[in-house]
Parts: C-alpha cells; sequence; structure tokens
C-alpha cells in the first residue's frame, strides 16, 4: 500500500512541495508514496509547478484505511477530518507540535527551521540521496516563499544555506528575483473574491477550547488592498459565525514595508488588544516588523486564551 505524502487543509507552497518532494524520496528508499494535497492550489504554488514543470498532486479527503506521511502540520484542526481513521507514519514539519496523537511510534522531522522543505533536505542528506534537478527547484522556491525571500523572523542559517545550495542543483543563478517573481504573483488579487482571499493561507487553531482561525497575505505594495479591505472585514466576519469562531484575523503582509496589518473579527477584541498590547481600530491595526503568523502571531495570542 503507497503512503500518501500531503500537507494542511489549506495548502501553501511549502505545502505541496514538501508533499512532492517527500514522496519522491521516499520512493528512492524503497517505500511507495504518492504525493496529495487537501485543497486547491493557490496562484502562487501554481506560478511555482509550472516554472518546475510539475502538475498539482492528487486532490484527496478522505484518508481513511490510507498510511500519510504529514507534512507541514501536526494539528488535529489542519488535517483531514477522518485522520483517526489512517495510520500516521510520519511527520515532517517546522511548527509548533500539535495536537496529533498515534497508536504506534512513527517517523518525525521537527525542526524550528523556516519552511518545511528545509527538513526535507535534511532527509535527502541524511538516506544519500541526489536530488533532481526539478525538485530541488520547488524545494528552493517553498524555502523563498515560507522566509519571505529572508525577511522572515523565522528564517535561519540553515534556510539560507539550503536555499543557496538547491538554486546550484536547479540551475538558478539569481534566486532572489525568483523569489520577487513568485510574490508578485502572490500581489495579483484584483478581482478575486474576497473569501478566496481570507481562506487563501488561513489555519484554524484551538487555543485552550476557544476556536480562532487566522489567514495571511503576503504582497509587494499593501495599497492593493484598499479598495477591499472593508470587504475583507465584512466577510470576516460572516466566517467567525459560519465557523463558530471566537476569533477570526488576516493579515495583510507587506513584504517591501516589512509589517501586517490585522483585520480583526472576534466576540471579544480585548483578548487580542491583551495578546499585542495595542488597540484596534474598527477592527484594525498596523503591527510594525510583523512578517510570520507563526513566530509573531500564534505564540503571543494563544497564551491570552488561557
Amino acid at each position: 500500500m503507497a503512503i500518501y505524502t500531503c500537507g494542511h487543509t489549506t495548502p501553501d507552497s511549502d505545502s505541496i512541495c514538501s508533499a512532492i518532494s517527500l514522496a519522491y524520496l521516499l520512493n528512492k528508499i524503497g517505500r511507495e508514496a504518492t504525493p496529495a494535497r487537501q485543497g486547491e492550489v493557490n496562484p502562487e504554488t501554481q506560478f511555482i509547478l509550472d516554472r518546475f514543470g510539475f502538475t498539482a498532486p492528487e486532490l484527496k479527503t478522505s484518508f481513511a484505511g490510507e498510511e500519510i506521511f504529514i507534512t507541514d502540520y501536526s494539528d488535529r484542526g489542519q488535517a483531514p477530518k477522518d485522520i483517526d481513521e489512517a495510520t500516521i507514519v510520519g511527520i515532517v514539519d517546522h511548527h509548533k507540535l500539535g495536537d496529533l496523537t498515534t497508536s504506534a511510534p512513527l517517523e518525525c522531522w521537527i525542526r524550528p527551521v523556516g519552511c518545511t522543505n528545509t527538513i526535507v533536505k535534511e532527509m535527502y542528506d541524511y538516506h544519500k540521496v541526489e536530488i533532481p534537478k526539478e525538485i530541488a527547484g520547488i524545494m528552493m522556491c517553498a524555502i523563498l516563499s515560507d522566509t519571505v525571500i529572508f525577511k522572515s523572523p523565522t528564517c535561519t542559517d540553515l534556510d539560507i544555506k539550503v536555499v543557496r545550495e538547491l538554486a546550484q542543483i536547479a540551475g538558478i543563478e539569481d534566486f532572489g528575483a525568483l523569489g520577487m517573481e513568485m510574490f508578485k504573483v502572490k500581489s495579483a488579487v484584483e478581482g478575486v473574491p474576497v473569501r478566496e482571499l481570507i481562506l487563501r493561507d488561513y489555519k484554524p487553531f484551538d487555543m485552550h477550547g476557544s476556536k480562532v482561525g487566522i489567514g495571511q497575505l503576503e504582497v509587494v505594495d499593501l495599497t492593493i488592498f484598499d479598495a477591499v479591505k472593508d470587504e475583507l472585514q465584512a466577510d470576516l466576519d460572516k466566517l467567525r459565525e459560519e465557523e463558530g469562531l471566537h476569533t477570526a484575523a488576516l493579515l495583510l503582509t507587506d513584504i517591501m514595508k516589512e509589517g501586517s496589518e490585522v483585520l480583526v473579527s472576534s466576540s471579544d477584541a480585548s483578548i487580542f488588544e491583551k495578546a499585542f498590547d495595542k488597540k484596534l481600530e474598527n477592527g484594525k491595526v498596523w503591527i510594525d516588523g510583523c512578517l510570520s503568523r507563526k513566530k509573531q502571531i500564534i505564540p503571543f495570542l494563544e497564551p491570552a486564551f488561557a
């Protein structure tokens, strides 16, 4: 039986590319594997796949009776709904340890680095498997995306080292220019429905019994949201009601100004305000230097719910 390699429910570039790169590695070491995805491919990820000649992994939302090697998460809220009926054989991730549990031992590669594909590169090195040029290309792009071309506080020296090694394998001379191309694709939001924007890079969390959803949009110029910001705020309110959330938030991240405007819809906004020691104005607040949901939002917001 083939192992499915698959990321979280709303896949980003790291989630998709790590499923592909991990599946290739597992096949090379004699473990039959197939990459999969739980959701639609976003524009940036499609750009990366097209650039290096890949098609999107199989769309699969049910894993009952299957073996699955999880990539880029370990939270139950980001897993398939029938995850308890599947066999988790491994986890490779760069986030906090989540609440998934297993009844049997499993392989875990969890490191505090900027991207799952950085860890997958270490797995290739450990197993002494050569990385094909195209695989190296998508892994490199995923790291550039997750680390915001090395600007994110989540970026480590290892991420930078791995990008340089992968760029050499992929034959990419100017990986910074390619990274900017990716973020320009990310910034093309005109005409996209507001719900699609909110869910493009959205993750659900259980914070001490309260359901919280946080999305993030990274662009090169925040003014592109001026015409739709009120619509985004109104749809956050709808999403919170529909999903029974305590709080729904959307980070509008400007990678050039290196900060985020956060739109917040909450049944008790004082919790968010306490977490960041900032007052919301019409449900919005600018957080200077905030580029990472993982490192600059979750570690402050979650304790505020305790």
